[in-house]
């Protein structure tokens, strides 16, 4: 028993992929892709700065400190000799009292102050690093500053 179906002889079957799906989601994917760019790269222009060595010059007036932690204890050293936050405090002080005396008086014309040098462990929670830092800007000392170390192959770019 044979069927047939109506329509002409001439009259082929449909081949064409059905694209309609495939221009959905990739309609889909673009509009994902055009709001996460948006999101994920800074929008706002920056200058950030350069990374550069500047040699310390150590004069004999300025305070060099060291911070290191052990028992989960802070500990600073001046010099080489170990200070409490209080005694760092006074001994501060004391030093900026004296360096303003030396050059004659607060009113003295060309008045340096000493700057503070903080060495701090790399393992030293910054608790530590941040009181230090604390104490000497309560002390008077108005820069407080970082000794690292220079870059690998002592070079620098400028």
């Amino acid at each position: 028993m044979a069927m047939s179906v109506g329509g002409d002889s001439t009259e082929s079957s449909i081949s064409d992929i059905n694209t309609t799906p495939l221009v959905d989601v990739m309609l889909v994917l673009l509009i994902i892709f055009l709001v996460t760019t948006t999101v994920a790269v800074q929008a706002v222009q920056l200058k950030l700065p350069d990374v550069r060595f500047d040699p310390t010059m150590t004069k004999p007036e300025n305070v060099s400190l060291s911070v290191t932690s052990a028992g989960g204890q802070c500990q600073v050293y001046w010099g080489l000799s170990p200070v409490t936050h209080e005694e760092l405090l006074q001994r501060a002080v004391d030093k900026l009292k004296a360096e303003i005396a030396r050059q004659g008086g607060v009113n003295a014309v060309g008045l340096e102050l000493p700057e503070a040098h903080i060495r701090g462990d790399v393992n030293a929670p910054y608790r530590c690093i941040g009181a230090t830092i604390y104490t000497m800007q309560q002390a008077g000392f108005a820069r407080v500053g970082f000794i690292s170390e220079p870059p690998p192959g002592g070079t620098t770019e400028r």
